[in-house]
């Protein structure tokens, strides 16, 4: 196993080395089976040690206050691809993970305010992810940023719901336009996660909020999922995540 040591040191100018890229996975519309939308999801790709996963570099970024380059550095990839696609006609909205260390500082805000204006995109091309497995502090003036956020047009989207820190809590005070099931309810196959997914979808659609289903990976949880009323869905049964060109493939086949 490589040691810490090593990652921390290497992924310090990962990103101006261009070794961080956004690969994507669709997620598809469950009523069309049409692909409408992607993750972007980071991966290192080290120069010698191979493809990192996120959940080992990730958790690294954050100790070593490295987050918010890496935030920055995901959203300018996804930026410029959307704006690619726009040009081409292609319309696929892109959703962008953010942690809860970036909600903390105006200056992210400011920057995707600045670079949204600067690519003229239509804000509804973007959703911004906010992971629920952990906790968002000084949650109401995050909210009043996000909210602004919303007004321009852009999507909120609660990660991981049903799991993490005080996921009611969390609904109400974010100005959310989507929740995304995590994965481990969707597998998990008991009476309890299948009440649990029930009365999500049911608050979801009360709040008027649409609900992706993450995590699908056989044809039963599929079905489920669709039954029970979720709009979109993504997981290994359905695509991979795949670099830029093999979405773009994809998408123009």
């Amino acid at each position: 196993m490589v040691g810490e040591e090593r990652l921390v040191h290497d992924l310090h100018g990962a990103c101006e080395r261009g070794e961080i890229v956004a690969h994507y996975q669709p997620q598809f519309d469950l009523a069309t089976g049409r692909i409408v939308a992607a993750e972007a999801l980071a991966r290192w790709n080290h120069p010698e040690l191979g493809l990192i996963a996120p959940g080992v570099f990730i958790p690294i970024a954050e100790d070593q206050a490295l987050i918010h380059t890496l935030g920055r550095h995901m959203i300018e990839q996804v930026l410029a691809a959307v704006t690619s696609w726009n040009e081409r006609g292609i319309a696929l909205e892109v959703s962008v993970n953010v942690s809860a260390n970036q909600l903390t500082t105006l200056a992210f805000f400011d920057l995707l305010d600045r670079d949204l204006g600067r690519v003229g995109l239509p804000a509804n091309a973007i959703t911004i992810e906010i992971t629920e497995s952990y906790p968002i502090l000084d949650t109401p003036s995050i909210a009043i940023r996000l909210d602004e956020l919303r007004q321009r047009g852009l999507g909120i989207s609660i990660d991981d719901y049903g799991i993490g820190y005080s996921s009611l809590q969390q609904l109400e005070r974010i100005p959310a336009t989507e929740l995304k099931i995590d994965r481990s309810l969707v597998q998990d196959g008991s009476v309890q996660s299948l009440a649990l997914m029930t009365a999500i979808v049911e608050l979801a659609h009360w709040r008027g909020l649409r609900v992706v289903a993450e995590g699908i990976e056989t044809d039963e949880q599929l079905a489920l999922v669709r039954e029970l009323g979720c709009e979109r869905a993504q997981g290994f049964l359905l695509a991979m995540p795949m670099p830029l060109a093999e979405l773009e493939s994809l998408l123009t086949a």
